[in-house]
């Protein structure tokens, strides 16, 4: 990267957070922080009003704004990857919005960036079975949930808690979550006097109350998240080779903790406090996955075979007499 793009990527870095330390630009560009202090000030020089803080970093004044941003076909080909993700992975409060903003990135494309993007468009896809939506859970309630966390204000909703019973519940948000396959609202609830995992797509009804709460008087999303850690100071690790080629296209499942590239085969590490998923899910790769510890688990796939050899023994037996 040139220095030209250099300041101009700087410039976009500084706008898009309120501090800006100088060693996270270092980082960044893999320059020292004394070329970043030259390339501040060569901004500066040109008249971009950017102003800091000893300690703190660099911000850029209230009121400047860049012209618009335009965007080469790498990073337009990102964020197209990324629009994808959303249509499957999002609910259509957030989809309309990133369909809205990314009309408007390739407003500022060139007719040939554009062009390349449409083709890019017909030739990725994430394969990713969407649930059966019911009228019962809308499941569109992200951005309001997004709003709820960044203007601390409390969400009032109906929620269903999968044992045929619907509570309402008056929340203070702390974030969403993505795992298992879905979205989770992880907040205080007031009705159950503690933090609580809601899932989205579990809410028959959702609306921002109006009032809002002090988040200083709640732990972060990541102090939750680690604390659920802490916990489960009971989780058994397993260790599990599978054949590289039975992978390919494999979704990991919850809990897998770390891999080791072996070659033909892949080394798993799942951190789990019940192994009975673990070793349903392993039982489908067949004679392509080998259980290395622990024992409990092996004894876990013998067993779950044998059951399965039993059934279709059984299941066959009419058919013979």
């Amino acid at each position: 990267m040139n220095r030209i793009d250099r300041l101009t990527a700087i410039l976009i870095h500084l706008q898009s957070k309120k501090i800006v330390k100088a060693e996270e630009i270092a980082d960044r560009f893999e320059i020292s922080v004394r070329t970043v202090y030259r390339d501040v000030k060569a901004l500066m020089e040109a008249g971009v009003p950017i102003g800091s803080e000893a300690g703190t970093g660099y911000f850029i004044v209230d009121g400047y704004h860049l012209p618009p941003v335009m965007f080469n076909q790498e990073e337009a080909g990102a964020l197209l990857m990324a629009g994808k993700l959303v249509e499957r992975m999002t609910d259509p409060s957030v989809r309309k919005s990133f369909e809205s903003a990314l009309f408007k990135i390739k407003s500022v494309l060139h007719a040939d960036e554009r062009e390349s993007l449409e083709m890019l468009q017909q030739s990725v896809e994430i394969v990713n079975w969407p649930k059966p939506m019911s009228n019962e859970f809308p499941n569109n309630f992200l951005t309001d949930i997004q709003k709820a966390i960044v203007g601390q204000e409390v969400l009032s909703m109906d929620y269903h808690s999968g044992v045929d019973e619907v509570t309402h519940r008056e929340i203070e948000p702390i974030g969403i979550h993505y795992y298992s396959g879905g979205w989770h609202l992880i907040g205080w609830c007031r009705l159950r006097s503690g933090y609580r995992d809601f899932r989205a797509d579990r809410i028959k009804q959702l609306k921002l109350s109006g009032q809002h709460f002090d988040k200083r008087n709640l732990i972060s999303l990541q102090e939750y998240l680690q604390s659920l850690v802490d916990a489960n100071g009971d989780l058994t690790k397993a260790v599990v080779t599978f054949d590289k080629s039975a992978m390919r296209y494999r979704r990991y499942l919850y809990g897998h903790a770390t891999e080791e590239d072996l070659g033909d085969r892949i080394r798993m590490t799942f951190l789990m406090g019940n192994h009975d998923w673990l070793a349903r899910w392993l039982l489908s790769f067949g004679s392509a996955v080998v259980v290395e510890e622990p024992e409990s688990l092996q004894d876990k796939m013998v067993a779950l075979a044998e059951e399965i050899r039993i059934h279709y023994l059984t299941a066959k037996a009419p058919a013979h007499q």
